[in-house]
């Protein structure tokens, strides 16, 4: 078996290569136009489903968000897997991002099974609603552990820039 080539030293969240890359490449602004775009999508679906669910009106207009908000969901999915393999060398389960992208998968297992429902019908207009609000409720835990990791970028990124401002070592 060849011998793998020795991996850079991981002090942050990126390397200086990962870094780079992540910054040249356009996948990143495609991530950074999703990501707003699908919390203001699950901002408008949650409004309706609860509506619906409070009052008994506006199932069609709930049902169409939530199927919005999942291939919303689907595309920002795929195209972050392609962002990973650009920056870290593989598709999905890069270390840095292995946690959020596990998590990932039970968002989307949880707006599948939504799909899933609304295509047999069952449980039923206040179940499948029931499903689509734990499908929201996941993707809120993974949108947080998302902004965490953006956080700690830019923090990583100020203090080696300070680093380098002062002359030392970032």
């Amino acid at each position: 078996m060849p011998e793998q080539p020795p991996q850079p030293a991981r002090t942050g969240l990126y390397t200086p290569e990962e870094r780079a890359r992540r910054d040249a490449t356009p996948w990143t602004l495609v991530q950074g136009i999703l990501a707003p775009l699908q919390f203001l999508v699950f901002l408008v679906s949650l409004a309706l489903v609860v509506r619906f669910l409070w009052t008994g009106e506006g199932y069609a207009a709930a049902t169409i968000s939530i199927v919005i908000k999942t291939f919303v969901l689907y595309t920002i999915m795929v195209t972050g897997a392609i962002w990973e393999k650009v920056v870290f060398g593989q598709y999905l389960f890069a270390r840095p991002f292995f946690w959020e992208d596990v998590f990932s998968f039970v968002v989307i297992a949880l707006h599948t099974a939504y799909l899933v429902a609304l295509y047999t019908g069952q449980p039923g207009p206040v179940g499948q609603m029931g499903i689509a609000l734990a499908a929201y409720a996941a993707y809120v835990v993974n949108a947080g552990q998302f902004l965490l990791k953006l956080r700690a970028a830019r923090l990583e990124a100020e203090a080696a820039s300070a680093a380098a401002t002062q002359g030392a070592p970032a």
